[in-house]
């Protein structure tokens, strides 16, 4: 497993593997776990080199105090990739991404102005800016991502569309802590304590497809937020079921197309976000 920090030293490495060698790229913001290792896991089986990208991008964060938050630690994410079968690991400086102001505005229609696109303003714009650069440095035929983030997931499906870009978009199936909590690289952040009280997201979740077929789909959004406000750790900032296309909201249960739960949990001051399909 190589280790390059710079775009020079990236291209010269996938030069040396053959122009016709498909890559799989795994792009990630570090403090990787079991969910992300999963991702390169099915990168490794399906292409002949993996690239993994780890790289904190300032441009999708809404709020600098998350920012600074955010975990980072290069030294045991490079341990935890060893013997994944990943050839490559590009970590770069925020100045080899960004060497001026990327001033590029994407339009994704109502997929951004809703949920996470509501609640933080410019995230998505910011994540197209890094991922159609990472695009284009590693040139990637497939490129694998988390349903966790179940409408980053969509933007990044339309900004391909909309950039004709080469790449197919894997999507993979959300890895969950024994508790059933979504892994992710925030649950660093949590204490023991609200570890066990987020757990109550994913039960309440799941017991909500399970009430789907007795109560209207308002009925199932309020009995969502209350169950889990109902824990003095945990916050809801929304909880909506939409159209797994559209993204928008979905009025009741006999309109055509699958639909999706998605939800933003305050725990403490650690945002979480998961998802359950109807």
């Amino acid at each position: 497993m190589i280790l390059v920090k710079t775009r020079s030293a990236l291209s010269e490495q996938l030069q040396l593997t053959g122009n016709e060698v498909e890559v799989g790229f795994v792009p990630t913001m570090g403090a990787l776990h079991r969910g992300h290792l999963t991702l390169v896991a099915r990168a490794v089986a399906e292409n002949p080199v993996v690239v993994v990208s780890i790289f904190v991008n300032p441009n999708q964060f809404n709020d600098p105090d998350d920012l600074k938050r955010y975990p980072r630690n290069l030294e045991a994410d490079l341990k935890l990739l060893e013997g994944t079968g990943c050839h490559m690991v590009f970590a770069p400086e925020a100045e080899e991404i960004y060497p001026g102001p990327d001033n590029r505005k994407f339009n994704f229609g109502k997929l951004e102005t809703v949920m996470e696109g509501k609640h933080r303003p410019g995230h998505f714009n910011g994540v197209a800016q890094v991922v159609s650069k990472l695009f284009d440095i590693v040139q990637p035929r497939r490129a694998y991502f988390g349903l966790k983030d179940f409408q980053q997931l969509a933007i990044i499906n339309a900004m391909v569309k909309q950039l004709s870009l080469p790449v197919e978009i894997v999507a993979c199936d959300i890895v969950r802590e024994e508790s059933g909590l979504a892994m992710s690289s925030r649950n660093e952040l949590l204490s023991p304590e609200d570890r066990k009280e987020a757990a109550l997201i994913n039960q309440t979740l799941n017991r909500a497809a399970e009430l789907a077929g007795e109560k209207t789909v308002k009925e199932i959004e309020n009995w969502v937020t209350e169950t889990i406000n109902n824990s003095p750790a945990l916050t809801v900032e929304y909880f909506e079921v939409v159209d797994n296309e559209s993204l928008q909201r979905i009025g009741n249960w006999s309109e055509e197309g699958e639909k999706t739960g998605c939800i933003a949990v305050y725990c403490g001051k650690i945002r979480l976000i998961d998802n359950v399909r109807f």
